[in-house]
């Protein structure tokens, strides 16, 4: 993977408004600790000797998490910034140990290195000096290394090189100031007194660390160059402290100091943890609607399914009844071909309705570019009333016709309407077939509305819908049929939103359930329409 293609990262996201005022805080906290410790610095206090071990065994720990860390991130970013910064807190955290135990009175009365006065206090300097020349690389390749391909780097074996070479320098370091201790500079007079070169070697740090202060406070851009910058502040914070402030161990300063080692070890830390957590949230709430729009899709897949079949079901089911009987006209003797003639005209003419279903259902699925035609609809109720006629009269089902004269003309798709008003009036006739005696009488009307839309309404004297199922029964999968599929009702409130009228259901006047379809009227050309519908596609 390379360098920018994950996105979400502490590396790489730019920090908020929120995170910067918190950072804001942080820095005030020390810059306010640091006033109220300094006129107080250079006061003793009891000594403890079980400071030491307990404050480094906490860096020991908080360095090394931060440092794997920051290792996973270059695995998979494959940043050299990140993994310069990564052996910085390595390196810190592994020289605590052997500081530590140096360190006259955290373990012996001379350390278990033996009587070796000057070996704490140069690994000290080691610590400080390699932890900020880190950071200072870090905020010098940061440039380069968020704009530049070649500076990539193959993850796996640049960590186990640098992991393997920074467990050397503190070999190293730690043989060379417990070995050579006699012949190194003096930093200590006595296990309490500093000598005054301390001071001046804790100024190399503090002025590498200001310098890797004022780069990433100029090239800061993600929430981890924050982090850094206020780690790097409570660094010069602490070193500040011990170059100007303190002469002896075991004073205010240096407890002071101390803790502030704490802080830049646990900054980072926490920083990457609470930023792994909210990148765990992003992650699951992504997944989570990646899942749902999954099963959305499943579900307008099944459901695109279900509406084909369903609209399918009217003219496979008349082409296999018209063939059966075309079959049986075919066999008398002698085959009657006038009425096997007219048999194939309708079977002929379902099959042209049943690859108009298709079409309408395709068209339907698809994004808004069907093309709209000028509709009579007189013509098309009655042309739909022709392709029922066997079936109501199979039913013994009266229909009566209301259509009102001289109805302007709407704009739609003739397929689509064609199948609400088939669907409205083919549920008209299950519900109708279901009532035992009485008369059978299917009513449809067409008038104007008002000045703007035409209404369409169909009236049958069936048993009516269960008042606990008229809220509901234009969604999908609701019916009041027992082998019914509930999707004929709301393909027909799909369509009729499409063409921008409404749709409703009630109890009739003359009994049964009556259906209203309100279409608005076209005021426009149609190509117009057209034109408007295709841009609303785009």
């Amino acid at each position: 993977m390379a360098r920018g293609e994950f996105e979400y990262s502490v590396a790489n996201t730019p920090p908020t408004r929120l995170q910067r005022q918190f950072a804001l805080g942080v820095v005030t906290v020390l810059l306010a600790s640091f006033g109220a410790m300094a006129p107080f610095a250079a006061t003793q206090l009891p000594r403890i000797d079980s400071f030491v071990p307990t404050v480094e065994a906490i860096i020991f720990v908080t360095d090394l998490t931060t440092a794997v860390l920051l290792f996973n991130l270059v695995a998979v970013l494959r940043a050299p910034d990140v993994l310069i910064l990564a052996n910085g807190y390595l390196f810190a955290g592994l020289i605590v140990v052997p500081h530590v135990l140096s360190y006259p009175g955290a373990f012996t009365s001379t350390g278990l290195f033996g009587p070796a006065l000057q070996s704490a206090p140069w690994l000290f300097t080691f610590w400080h000096i390699g932890f900020s020349a880190a950071v200072l690389g870090y905020a010098c390749l940061k440039e380069r290394s968020h704009t530049a391909s070649t500076a990539q780097i193959s993850a796996v074996s640049a960590i186990c090189r640098s992991v393997i070479a920074v467990v050397i320098l503190v070999c190293v370091l730690t043989w060379a100031v417990t070995a050579e201790e006699p012949f190194l500079p003096r930093l200590l007079f006595s296990e309490v007194r500093y000598a005054p070169l301390a001071n001046y070697v804790t100024v190399i740090s503090l002025i590498m660390s200001l310098l890797a202060l004022i780069l990433l406070l100029i090239r800061q851009r993600s929430v981890l160059d924050l982090w850094v910058t206020v780690a790097i502040f409570a660094t010069v914070v602490e070193l500040a402290t011990k170059a100007f402030l303190i002469t002896d161990r075991f004073s205010l300063g240096f407890y002071a100091s101390r803790l502030f080692s704490v802080a830049v070890s646990a900054i980072v830390l926490m920083t990457l943890l609470s930023e792994m957590v909210l990148l765990y949230a992003k992650l699951s709430s992504a997944n989570r609607m990646l899942q749902r729009e999954r099963e959305s899709k499943l579900t307008n897949l099944e459901a695109a399914v279900a509406a084909i079949g369903h609209e399918m079901k009217q003219p496979l089911t008349a082409i296999t009844t018209k063939g059966s009987a075309a079959r049986r006209f075919l066999a008398r003797q002698p085959p009657d071909i006038s009425r096997v003639g007219t048999i194939l005209g309708d079977i002929i003419d379902s099959t042209l309705h049943a690859n108009d279903v298709l079409e309408s259902i395709g068209a339907l699925f698809r994004s808004g570019d069907q093309e709209l035609r000028q509709i009579d609809l007189n013509g098309m109720i009655d042309e739909v009333l022709r392709l029922l006629h066997e079936d109501l009269e199979l039913h013994g089902i009266t229909v009566r016709t209301h259509l009102a004269s001289g109805l302007p003309p709407i704009a739609g798709h003739r397929g689509q309407l064609q199948e609400v008003i088939l669907n409205l009036i083919q549920n008209a006739v299950d519900a109708m077939g279901s009532v035992n005696g009485g008369a059978r009488t299917l009513r449809v009307k067409t008038a104007p509305h008002d000045s703007e839309t035409i209404a369409i309404s169909v009236n049958d004297s069936g048993p009516g819908i269960d008042p606990r199922k008229i809220e509901n029964i234009f969604d999908a999968f609701v019916t009041t049929k027992t082998a019914g599929k509930g999707l004929g009702l709301a393909i027909a409130q799909m369509i009729i939103d499409r063409h921008g009228g409404e749709i409703s259901a009630t109890r009739g006047s003359h009994g049964g359930a009556r259906f209203q379809v309100l279409l608005p009227i076209s005021r426009r050309p149609v190509e117009a329409i057209n034109t408007r519908a295709v841009e609303a596609a785009h």
